[in-house]
């Protein structure tokens, strides 16, 4: 699933292409990729409609309108969306074509189908519960060292690498950077969050801010599904110390890297480096 950094990055490329842009018709080939409203009403809500610059909140790409409507996207595993030239061969899972006044287009495009747009009421969006539950951004203010210290505290007897997955506790971590932050920062991933001496979690949240900035820097992570707004791979994926590294040296230590499920998830990690306490 694309994580912050992914997400920014689609936001940053899409900005200068669709910023100022408006919708000249909208084709739905596959209509459960439309979540709210009805594809029916989907389409005229949406056309003619003129782009302002993209947001991003967590995981969700924010594409506001100037009828003071958003088009939120949830790109969930394998969604993409891309712009290139209107007359560009739609892909085999293409699930809707946002056509624009340039002769370029939007393509939603989505192998799995667990990704969904929806078309909001400005006045709706800050209370969308989606929305509404996110906990605060890596890089934002708000997550402050008070905040995190009384994050971990209320949740201690949480283990530390499902609670950096809780997207109400922290907005945009996913598997991949919840398991180089930790790396980073030399904490095991099934250690209770309460254990955290005072030291560790200042260095947990440092540990998280650098790994977000430097998948942003990167372009994101591509394996397999995810591309950048114009459709280009991430180049994170050369840079991972431990995440889908499993049996190979540690580039810190040279011991293997082990994996493990750990609340129903899975959890690279160095168990050198990372002591289990």
């Amino acid at each position: 699933m694309p994580e912050l950094p992914e997400v920014e990055t689609i936001r940053r490329t899409l900005s200068p292409h669709i910023t100022g842009r408006a919708v000249h018709r909208v084709e739905i080939s596959d209509p459960r990729a439309v979540g709210r409203p009805e594809a029916a009403e989907f389409v005229p809500q949406l056309t003619g409609r003129t782009f302002l610059p993209p947001g991003r909140r967590g995981k969700y790409l924010l594409l506001p309108l100037e009828n003071k409507m958003t088009l939120v996207a949830h790109l969930r595993m394998t969604g993409r969306l891309f712009y290139r030239e209107a007359d560009t061969a739609p892909e085999k899972h293409t699930r809707v074509t946002i056509y624009l006044d340039n002769g370029h287009a939007l393509f939603f495009h989505d192998q799995r189908r667990f990704g969904r747009l929806y078309l909001l009421p400005d006045s709706e969006l800050s209370g969308w519960p989606p929305l509404q539950k996110l906990g605060p951004e890596p890089l934002a203010q708000e997550f402050s060292v008070q905040y995190w210290q009384e994050m971990l505290t209320r949740h201690g007897r949480c283990r530390i690498k499902p609670l950096l997955l809780d997207q109400s506790c922290l907005a945009g971590l996913g598997n991949i950077y919840a398991d180089e932050a930790l790396h980073l920062a030399g904490i095991h991933p099934a250690r209770c969050a309460g254990t955290l001496t005072p030291a560790e979690a200042a260095a947990l949240r440092r540990a998280i801010r650098q790994v977000i900035q430097e998948g942003i820097a990167a372009g994101g992570t591509t394996f397999r599904d995810y591309r950048d707004g114009q459709g280009r791979p991430g180049g994170y994926a050369t840079r991972l110390r431990v995440y889908r590294r499993e049996n190979l040296p540690c580039s810190t230590c040279g011991h293997p890297i082990e994996r493990r499920r750990i609340a129903g998830r899975s959890a690279h990690y160095c168990p050198t480096c990372q002591p289990e306490k």
